[in-house]
């Protein structure tokens, strides 16, 4: 999902408070007219952000609805099909596979449970109130590849995370975008003989700090990356790399509440970066 667009850094309210005040002041008219022409560009300027942002966000709301819908179709049909079948199973008193469709019915509930709760996860982000304070975001990053490496010892990985990566944002919310990251990058890295990691930043192209998560693994193929950050997209199919689909689309939400960017780039077999800025709530 494209993030939204960031609001205008001038508003035209303040500038017709000081319009008024110096009409009460007795400014000269010509100068006035100007102003008011000036104030009026600012709130078409305004008004077309708005618009773009409640475009942006009807777009997102029915992608999120599709995704929501058709992922929690497959579960309920699993449910319905194996009941279907235990009914059966039972009134033929094969208490066998009565057990193993009640097995299935129970997998099929607690993957309902799971998709609702990384909805719940991503509801909340849009909701939760911000604490923005500087954050070491390579801390965050050794920690939770760390932390990753302790559950895979035998795991060969060469983390290379650059020092002095502090950010402006939310410390709770950070933490959750480079744990998601970090997470994303060990596990499609997990069918190589050894994971490369790197965590690290670079200047954009208007100075901009951009930060960046970059792996050799799974990769995936870039014609498919507008779904990337869809919430329940998966680039890989579950058999290969477990998992929702849910974690980027929580990282995108927390860079766009920071008013940044977030973008990747990939190539089958070869890898994934993913991009993003955080110039601050």
């Amino acid at each position: 999902m494209t993030p939204t667009p960031e609001s205008p850094k001038v508003s035209a309210v303040p500038a017709m408070a000081a319009l008024l005040e110096q009409l009460r002041e007795g400014s000269d008219p010509a100068a006035a007219e100007q102003e008011i022409l000036r104030i009026t560009g600012l709130l078409e300027d305004e008004l077309n952000q708005r618009s773009a942002d409640v475009a942006a966000a009807h777009k997102e709301l029915e992608n999120f609805s599709y995704s929501v819908s058709h992922d929690l179709r497959a579960p309920l049909s699993t449910i319905d099909g194996f009941s279907r079948l235990l009914e059966g199973a039972s009134a033929k008193g094969d208490v066998e596979r009565s057990k193993h469709y009640l097995q299935r019915l129970r997998l099929g509930v607690a993957n309902i449970n799971e998709l609702i709760g990384a909805l719940l996860v991503v509801s909340r982000l849009l909701r939760a109130p911000m604490a923005v304070q500087a954050v070491d975001l390579g801390a965050l990053a050794q920690a939770a590849l760390a932390a990753l490496q302790a559950a895979e010892p035998a795991r060969l990985a060469q983390v290379d995370v650059q020092p002095g990566l502090i950010a402006q944002g939310d410390p709770a919310l950070l933490k959750q975008l480079v744990e998601h990251l970090a997470g994303n990058a060990w596990k499609f890295s997990a069918k190589k003989d050894k994971t490369f990691i790197t965590v690290g930043s670079q200047a954009g192209a208007d100075g901009e700090t951009v930060y960046f998560v970059r792996d050799q693994g799974a990769g995936f193929d870039m014609a498919h990356a507008e779904k990337l950050f869809g919430i329940f997209q998966r680039m890989h199919v579950s058999s290969d790399f477990p998992g929702l689909g849910a974690g980027l689309a929580t990282v995108q939400r927390i860079v766009t509440r920071h008013g940044g960017k977030i973008w990747a780039e990939a190539a089958v077999e070869e890898g994934a970066t993913i991009y993003f800025t955080l110039p601050g709530a």
